[in-house]
């Protein structure tokens, strides 16, 4: 399965996500069947992989590749080698975002609860329609992410109650909080579901449960 994580805005975690749903998918299948393909010329997670491989021999192996421009090609590719594929594509309308969604399965498109990110979704919405041109198959979830921690701020409800109009996408059950753990995974190349906190480990779990199937 090739999942892309992408959308038009920056700032909204997809790195965070694409990190680590690359890690716990490495510990679900197996790393050899597993690869993080960087598509964003920022390269945040090719970064966070070569702190990986700096860092502690132990951790389970997640590779990686890159790629800029038409991706398509090279995304099919490496799909024949590798069983699970996701995609980091950044946050921006790209050659590499859109080639990307008709390679892919699965969108991922992470999203802030607040206003200003929201209004965003109308014109991913369109890039998903336009995709389903050329990839009528291809699954799109909005995810909430980077969520307020403290419980008594409805922004979440808000957000829930704002995308679930849009016809091109479902929104997700599960919503990642904004958590300092995620901060700190990024930094040591690692995965949440790697490090000593519960709950950022249940978003990354539950959310792979519902976009993978994997749940018991």
């Amino acid at each position: 399965m090739i999942v892309l994580v992408g959308g038009e805005k920056g700032g909204t975690g997809k790195s965070t996500l694409a990190t680590n749903l690359a890690v716990w998918l490495a510990y679900e299948f197996g790393s050899k069947d597993v690869l993080l393909l960087d598509a964003d010329i920022q390269s945040t997670s090719k970064k966070w992989a070569d702190r990986r491989g700096d860092g502690d021999p132990s951790l389970i192996s997640v590779a990686v590749a890159q790629a800029t421009g038409d991706v398509f090609k090279p995304a099919r590719e490496l799909a024949t080698k590798y069983g699970q594929i996701v995609i980091d594509a950044g946050g921006r309308d790209s050659k590499e975002l859109r080639t990307a969604m008709v390679a892919a399965d699965v969108l991922l498109v992470p999203t802030r609860a607040s206003q200003p990110d929201l209004e965003t979704m109308d014109h991913v919405n369109e890039l998903i329609a336009l995709a389903r041109g050329l990839n009528a198959n291809l699954r799109a979830y909005a995810v909430v992410s980077m969520a307020p921690s403290n419980p008594m701020i409805n922004e979440v409800g808000e957000a829930q109650a704002f995308l679930k109009d849009f016809p091109e996408f479902v929104l997700a059950g599960t919503f990642v909080r904004d958590r300092k753990v995620y901060r700190d995974a990024i930094l040591e190349g690692k995965g949440v579901v790697e490090m000593n906190n519960s709950q950022a480990k249940a978003e990354i779990q539950l959310l792979g449960q519902e976009i993978y199937g994997t749940a018991e």
